[in-house]
């Protein structure tokens, strides 16, 4: 590549992601805790083949593009401007203001501001197709068959002569710009920039992209965030007290002594649960120093910890519950306990497991002096 010819990046961001079904859009949605568009406007701050980039984003939105760039430091970025009703017309604002503010720029690649896994390879591989065929676009062969669709019918197509199309999408600059303007002359909408740079007679080289490059577009689209939570508690045991294990009242001569019902069992499973999503403990959120808690169900306190998932965007993949007893020995009861706490976290009771250990009368289990409990989570998103 001819590193004298000056090349700029539009990063398309100005759709408001209905079909994500999110309050935000979806490019300011995060993975591995970074905003998608910060992950594709930072693959072409990488590259030193780039010399400038335009951002073309929601005009909400702008002010934290802005935001961005600052704590990042991504210093590329020359222009934050608002895009229009439809990805065409936001990418002609952006070819326009680089006109305006940078004419020297040689060629341009536009981006999909949610395709945060382009690599630099590709990047450099569809820049240098640019620069010799004048129009490139990176794109993958088609692995699923295809049908076509007319009047009722179908139709295979030979898949072997397919390609899924993804971005970048290079170009010299005066190629695109003239391919917009005649495309809004006609009053043409296409589905992306290769497309209107083929109606004025521009061909367009094809160039190997990779299958990780996706558009994000629906949840089904966006990678799965884990996180693993463990959580550990006891209580003493004390004569004539209720005994609640798992929201299950067990017929013993001793109880649980503790603010709430003193289900070890739960709280230790409330603990796991808040640490996997780094939400605190159930100190924290049931403080026993407040008289609300006194004598309250855990059942129903798992329920608003539940309840602080939903809101965080978490659900639970899977539990595991140790209860170490000396006694009352819970074998049986094991599926009444795995019930509530199906209901309650509206979890799959084959997601759920709970078993129960000795001490072999070692410590203060094995004095039947206190009942402890440990649990593991897995939490996803």
């Amino acid at each position: 590549m001819n590193n004298k010819k000056k090349t700029a990046v539009i990063i398309a961001a100005a759709g408001t992601g209905k079909r994500m079904g999110s309050s935000i859009p979806k490019q300011y949605l995060k993975i591995g805790g970074e905003p998608i568009l910060l992950k594709s406007v930072r693959a072409f701050c990488d590259n030193k083949e780039i010399d400038w980039i335009v951002v073309v984003t929601n005009g909400d939105y702008i002010q934290a593009c802005l935001e961005m760039k600052d704590r990042y430091g991504l210093d590329k970025i020359q222009a934050v401007i608002e895009g229009g009703e439809e990805r065409q017309d936001s990418v002609y604002r952006a070819i326009v203001e680089i006109d305006r503010l940078c004419p020297e720029i040689e060629y341009v690649l536009v981006h999909d501001g949610a395709r945060p896994f382009v690599r630099q390879e590709t990047i450099n591989a569809v820049l240098e197709a640019a620069e010799e065929k004048g129009a490139a676009v990176a794109c993958v062969p088609v692995k699923d068959s295809i049908r076509q669709e007319k009047d009722g019918e179908s139709a295979n197509l030979p898949r072997q002569r397919l390609y899924a199309v993804q971005t970048p999408q290079g170009f010299q600059k005066e190629i695109l710009r003239k391919a917009y303007e005649q495309a809004f002359a006609d009053g043409y909408y296409g589905t992306d920039d290769a497309t209107l740079a083929e109606r004025i007679g521009q061909s367009v080289a094809l160039v190997r992209g990779t299958y990780d490059n996706i558009k994000i577009t629906t949840r089904e689209d966006m990678p799965m965030e884990s996180r693993v939570g463990t959580g550990f508690d006891v209580h003493q045991l004390k004569e004539g007290l209720p005994l609640v294990l798992g929201g299950v009242k067990i017929p013993f001569e001793k109880g649980l002594l503790g603010h709430s019902d003193a289900d070890v069992l739960v709280h230790a499973l409330m603990d796991a649960l808040l640490g996997a999503a780094a939400l605190g403990d159930i100190g924290r959120h049931f403080p026993d120093t407040d008289p609300q808690y006194r004598g309250i169900s855990s059942m129903e306190l798992l329920r608003r910890v539940k309840g602080l998932l939903d809101k965080n965007g978490w659900r639970v993949g899977n539990v595991d519950i140790t209860l170490m007893a000396q006694r009352p020995k819970i074998k049986s009861l094991i599926g009444d306990m795995t019930d509530n706490l199906s209901k309650t976290l509206d979890l799959e009771t084959c997601r759920i497991n709970i078993k129960g250990t000795t001490t072999e009368r070692l410590g203060f289990v094995g004095r039947e002096e206190g009942i402890a409990a440990q649990a593991v989570c897995l939490l996803y998103r």
